[in-house]
């Protein structure tokens, strides 16, 4: 790609990470467009579909929250490195309004431009999980799509103006159900 190809790419990327932020994942992409100061044709050149826009803004979040799984299975507790990965892909998550409703969607549509960073995405959750299921510090009664659904359930918490500010409580109390027991009692807290 030519050097001011590019640059037009990543300005477009980096206004339409702040119009989705503002407004969420249905933003006018001719509105994304208007700010970043070039034509809708150019936008569509850049990115046909609004898929590929989200994939194409996305996915370097997705790759870091992979990279970091990665490099947490290696950590000293399977509890902690689940729980700080859970914690850092909800915050993540937040910050594009509607982003969970996408990847809930396209975890389950193989022709979809999101679907191939959301599998990779829930296989790394599910390798910490499975480490710390191992470890006997999380439930066994739970899997990879199960910690991946209850990303996008504590992401919209904390997307909901009304309960926005209980997400961090309520997020302390999922990961202490993850992590409780299930022969009875809790198996730790959470920090």
């Amino acid at each position: 790609m030519r050097a001011d190809a590019r640059k037009n790419r990543d300005h477009l990327l980096a206004v339409a990470g702040t119009a989705i932020a503002e407004q969420g994942v249905d933003v006018s992409l001719r509105d994304v467009a208007r700010k970043a100061d070039v034509g809708l044709a150019t936008l569509l050149r850049h990115f046909p579909t609004r898929e590929a826009l989200l994939d194409a803004l996305l996915r370097t979040s997705f790759d870091e929250l992979t990279a970091q799984a990665v490099q947490l299975e290696t950590a000293d507790s399977a509890a902690d490195a689940l729980v700080s990965w859970l914690r850092d892909c909800v915050a993540w998550t937040t910050e594009y309004r509607g982003v969970t409703v996408l990847m809930a969607a396209a975890i389950e549509d193989t022709e979809s431009a999101l679907h191939a960073s959301c599998v990779t995405l829930r296989a790394a959750g599910a390798r910490l999980l499975a480490r710390a299921q191992a470890a006997g510090a999380a439930r066994s009664d739970i899997d990879g799509a199960d910690l991946f659904a209850l990303v996008a359930a504590l992401a919209w918490i904390g997307d909901q103006p009304s309960l926005a500010p209980s997400a961090d409580r309520l997020f302390d109390v999922v990961a202490s159900a993850i992590l409780a027991s299930v022969e009875g009692g809790s198996g730790g807290g959470v920090g």
